[in-house]
């Protein structure tokens, strides 16, 4: 059984440690964790590949980052889904939750796209959005800063000293939800 856990993000090192891409910063913490190294793939994506678990029971895990902008990430990853033969229903997507509070995590299937432009293009291209979400909370900005100006911007100094904790949870609720199902991952990390 295949699994296509996918961080969202946007390409370049000048929006690697922003709050857009926390989904991809798990992505590279669970390729550590694991000791797998990320690499391209003709499907415009970085891909790494690992077990999980052992024996008959074992998943194969395909991590997953695209090449491309936020809002045009449904091609690549549709066309990596129908590389590997991966379903809709066998997907995880990581992406950053303005309306959750920071370092809260939040794994739900299927719902609407609530604004983000990463989850609108997925939901275009697989014409269904019925796949796993692990929504990652980096809360709403304070006073009139615009959102989109927000998500773009790196972590505070604050919220950096917890970072590390937060994307190991992230990564935690991501390999519990593959084992363990929905039910008993939204009771444990639906803070």
């Amino acid at each position: 059984m295949t699994w296509l856990v996918v961080g969202l993000g946007n390409p370049g090192d000048q929006y690697a440690a922003t709050r857009h891409n926390v989904g991809q910063m798990v992505i590279d913490h669970l390729a550590k964790r694991h000791s797998v190294k990320l690499s391209s793939h003709k499907s415009r994506t970085e891909i790494a590949a690992y077990k999980l678990g052992v024996g008959i029971d074992a998943h194969s895990i395909i991590l997953a980052k695209s090449k491309s902008y936020m809002n045009e990430t449904g091609g690549p990853i549709k066309a990596l889904a129908n590389f590997y033969s991966v379903a809709p229903e066998k997907i995880i997507i990581l992406h950053d939750e303005l309306d959750i509070p920071f370092s809260a995590i939040r794994a739900k299937v299927a719902g609407g796209d609530n604004g983000h432009n990463g989850l609108k293009s997925l939901t275009s291209s697989f014409d269904t959005p019925d796949y796993f979400r692990v929504r990652l909370g980096i809360g709403r900005p304070m006073g009139e800063q615009d959102p989109a100006d927000f998500v773009l911007k790196q972590f505070s100094k604050e919220e950096k000293r917890t970072l590390g904790e937060f994307i190991d949870r992230a990564a935690d609720c991501v390999e519990f939800l593959i084992e363990k199902g929905l039910d008993l991952t939204q009771s444990k990390f639906n803070s």
